[in-house]
Protein backbone atom coordinates (compact mmCIF):
# COMPACT_ATOMS: atom_id res chain seq x y z
CA UNK A 1 0.00 0.00 0.00
CA UNK A 2 1.29 3.39 -0.93
CA UNK A 3 2.02 6.27 1.55
CA UNK A 4 1.89 9.67 -0.13
CA UNK A 5 3.18 12.66 1.89
CA UNK A 6 1.97 16.04 1.14
CA UNK A 7 3.91 19.45 2.07
CA UNK A 8 2.83 23.50 1.69
CA UNK A 9 5.10 24.18 -0.71
CA UNK A 10 4.05 21.14 -3.38
CA UNK A 11 0.76 22.37 -3.41
CA UNK A 12 1.34 25.87 -3.37
CA UNK A 13 3.31 25.97 -6.29
CA UNK A 14 1.29 23.29 -7.78
CA UNK A 15 2.95 20.56 -8.21
CA UNK A 16 1.16 17.54 -7.05
CA UNK A 17 2.10 14.29 -7.26
CA UNK A 18 0.85 11.82 -10.18
CA UNK A 19 -0.73 9.53 -9.01
CA UNK A 20 -0.90 7.83 -12.74
CA UNK A 21 -0.60 3.86 -12.78
CA UNK A 22 -2.29 3.70 -9.20
CA UNK A 23 -5.96 2.59 -8.59
CA UNK A 24 -7.78 5.05 -6.89
CA UNK A 25 -8.75 2.13 -4.66
CA UNK A 26 -5.14 1.37 -3.07
CA UNK A 27 -4.13 5.01 -2.57
CA UNK A 28 -4.45 6.30 0.98
CA UNK A 29 -3.06 9.31 2.32
CA UNK A 30 -1.74 8.30 5.95
CA UNK A 31 -0.66 11.65 6.72
CA UNK A 32 -0.56 15.50 5.87
CA UNK A 33 2.39 17.81 6.89
CA UNK A 34 1.25 21.64 6.17
CA UNK A 35 4.17 24.36 6.85
CA UNK A 36 3.57 27.60 7.81
CA UNK A 37 4.11 30.09 5.27
CA UNK A 38 4.46 33.80 5.72
CA UNK A 39 2.78 36.00 3.01
CA UNK A 40 4.07 38.54 1.29
CA UNK A 41 3.05 42.06 1.18
CA UNK A 42 2.59 41.67 -2.61
CA UNK A 43 0.20 39.24 -1.96
CA UNK A 44 -2.33 42.03 -0.51
CA UNK A 45 -1.64 44.66 -3.78
CA UNK A 46 -5.51 44.15 -4.37
CA UNK A 47 -6.89 43.79 -1.04
CA UNK A 48 -9.56 46.67 -0.39
CA UNK A 49 -10.24 47.42 3.87
CA UNK A 50 -13.62 48.67 4.24
CA UNK A 51 -14.53 50.83 7.77
CA UNK A 52 -17.08 49.16 9.86
CA UNK A 53 -18.21 52.60 10.92
CA UNK A 54 -20.93 53.97 8.43
CA UNK A 55 -20.91 57.90 8.69
CA UNK A 56 -24.51 59.31 8.43
CA UNK A 57 -25.10 61.76 5.29
CA UNK A 58 -26.03 65.03 6.51
CA UNK A 59 -29.88 66.57 6.39
CA UNK A 60 -30.24 68.62 3.31
CA UNK A 61 -34.04 69.98 4.86
CA UNK A 62 -35.71 70.26 8.07
CA UNK A 63 -39.85 70.50 7.78
CA UNK A 64 -41.39 71.22 11.15
CA UNK A 65 -44.73 69.51 12.22
CA UNK A 66 -48.08 70.39 13.32
CA UNK A 67 -47.56 73.82 15.36
CA UNK A 68 -43.69 73.81 15.15
CA UNK A 69 -41.68 76.95 13.88
CA UNK A 70 -38.03 76.54 12.81
CA UNK A 71 -35.70 79.36 13.94
CA UNK A 72 -32.51 80.46 13.05
CA UNK A 73 -30.71 81.72 15.80
CA UNK A 74 -29.60 84.97 15.81
CA UNK A 75 -25.55 85.24 16.95
CA UNK A 76 -25.16 86.90 20.50
CA UNK A 77 -23.91 90.12 20.58
CA UNK A 78 -20.00 90.44 21.00
CA UNK A 79 -20.26 94.43 22.24
CA UNK A 80 -21.71 96.69 23.74
CA UNK A 81 -23.95 99.72 22.31
CA UNK A 82 -21.09 101.64 23.10
CA UNK A 83 -18.74 99.64 21.11
CA UNK A 84 -16.83 97.25 24.47
CA UNK A 85 -16.02 93.82 23.59
CA UNK A 86 -17.46 91.46 25.59
CA UNK A 87 -16.48 87.98 26.66
CA UNK A 88 -18.18 84.29 25.34
CA UNK A 89 -19.13 84.29 29.38
CA UNK A 90 -20.81 87.36 29.90
CA UNK A 91 -22.74 87.69 26.27
CA UNK A 92 -26.57 86.90 26.64
CA UNK A 93 -28.07 84.83 25.19
CA UNK A 94 -30.21 85.87 21.99
CA UNK A 95 -34.33 85.38 21.98
CA UNK A 96 -34.37 86.45 18.30
CA UNK A 97 -33.90 84.97 15.08
CA UNK A 98 -35.02 84.14 11.38
CA UNK A 99 -38.10 82.17 10.74
CA UNK A 100 -36.54 79.45 8.53
CA UNK A 101 -40.06 77.18 7.98
CA UNK A 102 -43.43 77.26 9.44
CA UNK A 103 -45.20 73.54 9.96
CA UNK A 104 -48.88 72.99 7.94
CA UNK A 105 -50.86 73.37 10.70
CA UNK A 106 -54.34 73.19 9.60
CA UNK A 107 -55.98 73.12 13.39
CA UNK A 108 -57.68 75.71 14.89
CA UNK A 109 -55.21 76.96 17.59
CA UNK A 110 -55.82 80.04 19.99
CA UNK A 111 -52.08 80.64 19.16
CA UNK A 112 -51.88 81.50 15.42
CA UNK A 113 -49.00 82.91 13.94
CA UNK A 114 -49.58 84.07 9.76
CA UNK A 115 -47.89 81.78 7.34
CA UNK A 116 -46.15 84.22 5.65
CA UNK A 117 -44.30 85.26 8.26
CA UNK A 118 -41.05 83.00 7.32
CA UNK A 119 -38.21 85.10 6.30
CA UNK A 120 -38.77 87.88 9.11
CA UNK A 121 -37.20 88.61 12.37
CA UNK A 122 -38.89 87.35 15.41
CA UNK A 123 -38.22 87.29 18.97
CA UNK A 124 -39.60 84.36 21.65
CA UNK A 125 -40.35 83.51 25.34
CA UNK A 126 -36.75 82.91 27.00
CA UNK A 127 -35.91 78.92 27.70
CA UNK A 128 -38.33 77.78 24.75
CA UNK A 129 -37.88 75.40 22.27
CA UNK A 130 -35.00 72.46 21.34
CA UNK A 131 -31.49 73.52 20.16
CA UNK A 132 -30.62 72.01 16.72
CA UNK A 133 -27.68 72.63 14.72
CA UNK A 134 -28.84 72.72 11.18
CA UNK A 135 -26.47 73.79 7.77
CA UNK A 136 -23.89 74.74 9.96
CA UNK A 137 -25.79 77.05 12.40
CA UNK A 138 -27.46 77.44 15.62
CA UNK A 139 -31.71 76.90 15.03
CA UNK A 140 -34.68 76.21 17.66
CA UNK A 141 -37.76 74.58 17.00
CA UNK A 142 -40.76 76.23 18.72
CA UNK A 143 -44.03 76.33 19.06
CA UNK A 144 -46.03 79.03 17.64
CA UNK A 145 -47.21 80.23 21.12
CA UNK A 146 -43.61 80.55 22.47
CA UNK A 147 -43.41 83.39 19.38
CA UNK A 148 -43.94 86.63 21.04
CA UNK A 149 -43.86 89.19 17.81
CA UNK A 150 -41.99 90.15 14.96
CA UNK A 151 -38.73 93.06 15.24
CA UNK A 152 -37.09 93.89 12.52
CA UNK A 153 -35.08 96.13 14.39
CA UNK A 154 -32.55 96.26 16.98
CA UNK A 155 -34.62 98.30 19.48
CA UNK A 156 -37.19 96.36 21.68
CA UNK A 157 -39.56 99.82 21.07
CA UNK A 158 -40.10 98.43 17.75
CA UNK A 159 -41.75 95.18 18.66
CA UNK A 160 -45.22 94.28 16.82
CA UNK A 161 -46.57 91.59 19.38
CA UNK A 162 -48.59 88.36 18.34
CA UNK A 163 -51.62 87.30 20.10
CA UNK A 164 -52.27 88.05 22.97
CA UNK A 165 -48.82 89.46 23.59
CA UNK A 166 -48.87 92.94 24.87
CA UNK A 167 -45.56 95.39 24.93
CA UNK A 168 -44.84 97.22 27.93
CA UNK A 169 -42.23 99.59 28.82
CA UNK A 170 -41.47 99.53 32.68
CA UNK A 171 -41.61 102.52 34.83
CA UNK A 172 -38.53 103.80 36.85
CA UNK A 173 -38.94 101.61 40.12
CA UNK A 174 -40.11 104.06 43.21
CA UNK A 175 -37.39 104.88 45.56
CA UNK A 176 -40.14 105.46 48.42
CA UNK A 177 -43.01 105.50 49.79
CA UNK A 178 -45.98 108.22 49.83
CA UNK A 179 -45.63 108.48 53.63
CA UNK A 180 -41.20 109.61 52.51
CA UNK A 181 -40.11 106.11 53.84
CA UNK A 182 -37.26 104.87 51.47
CA UNK A 183 -37.34 101.19 50.25
CA UNK A 184 -35.51 98.62 50.53
CA UNK A 185 -34.43 96.79 47.33
CA UNK A 186 -36.11 93.38 48.32
CA UNK A 187 -39.13 95.75 49.17
CA UNK A 188 -38.60 97.01 45.32
CA UNK A 189 -38.49 93.09 43.82
CA UNK A 190 -42.09 91.68 45.48
CA UNK A 191 -43.86 95.12 44.73
CA UNK A 192 -45.88 95.12 41.39
CA UNK A 193 -44.73 97.26 38.79
CA UNK A 194 -45.94 99.66 37.23
CA UNK A 195 -45.89 100.12 33.00
CA UNK A 196 -46.92 101.98 29.78
CA UNK A 197 -48.32 99.71 26.95
CA UNK A 198 -46.65 100.68 23.91
CA UNK A 199 -47.66 97.93 21.37
CA UNK A 200 -50.68 95.14 21.78
CA UNK A 201 -50.93 91.77 19.60
CA UNK A 202 -54.42 91.02 17.49
CA UNK A 203 -55.41 88.26 19.95
CA UNK A 204 -55.83 84.93 19.90
CA UNK A 205 -58.44 82.67 18.08
CA UNK A 206 -61.74 81.44 19.17
CA UNK A 207 -62.94 78.03 17.95
CA UNK A 208 -64.65 79.90 14.74
CA UNK A 209 -61.13 81.42 13.72
CA UNK A 210 -61.73 85.02 14.89
CA UNK A 211 -59.33 87.33 16.84
CA UNK A 212 -60.81 88.23 19.88
CA UNK A 213 -59.36 91.93 21.07
CA UNK A 214 -56.89 92.59 23.95
CA UNK A 215 -58.74 94.25 27.04
CA UNK A 216 -55.87 97.00 27.11
CA UNK A 217 -54.55 99.71 24.13
CA UNK A 218 -51.43 101.74 23.71
CA UNK A 219 -50.77 104.36 26.28
CA UNK A 220 -52.67 102.85 28.86
CA UNK A 221 -50.73 102.06 32.32
CA UNK A 222 -50.97 98.84 33.58
CA UNK A 223 -49.88 96.84 36.75
CA UNK A 224 -48.63 93.57 36.79
CA UNK A 225 -46.49 91.23 39.08
CA UNK A 226 -42.55 91.57 39.29
CA UNK A 227 -41.74 88.55 37.93
CA UNK A 228 -43.99 87.71 34.74
CA UNK A 229 -43.03 88.24 31.17
CA UNK A 230 -40.06 88.49 29.40
CA UNK A 231 -37.59 91.12 29.81
CA UNK A 232 -36.03 92.99 27.39
CA UNK A 233 -33.70 96.27 27.24
CA UNK A 234 -33.66 98.58 24.78
CA UNK A 235 -30.82 100.72 22.95
CA UNK A 236 -31.39 103.59 25.27
CA UNK A 237 -31.19 101.86 28.21
CA UNK A 238 -35.09 101.74 28.46
CA UNK A 239 -36.43 98.69 30.71
CA UNK A 240 -39.27 96.59 28.43
CA UNK A 241 -41.70 93.73 29.17
CA UNK A 242 -43.41 91.38 27.07
CA UNK A 243 -46.12 88.95 29.08
CA UNK A 244 -49.58 87.65 27.94
CA UNK A 245 -52.47 89.94 28.18
CA UNK A 246 -53.87 87.39 31.24
CA UNK A 247 -50.50 88.19 33.29
CA UNK A 248 -52.03 92.18 33.72
CA UNK A 249 -53.50 92.37 36.99
CA UNK A 250 -55.40 95.91 36.85
CA UNK A 251 -55.42 98.80 34.39
CA UNK A 252 -54.36 102.73 36.39
CA UNK A 253 -55.94 105.56 35.36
Amino acid sequence: MATIQLTASSILAGNLFSFEGLRPSKVRISSVAVKQVRPSLSSFRSLVVKASTTVAPKQTSLKPLGDRVLVKVKPASEQTVGGILLPSSVQSKPHGGEVVAVGDDKVVRPYKIDRSVTGTQVVYSKYSGTEVEFNGSDHLILKEEDIIGILETDDMKDLKPLNDQVLLKVAKAEEKTAGGLYLTSAAKEMKPSTATVIAVGPGCLDGKGDRQPLPVSPGDTVLYSKFSGNDFKGIDGSQYVVLKASELMAVLS
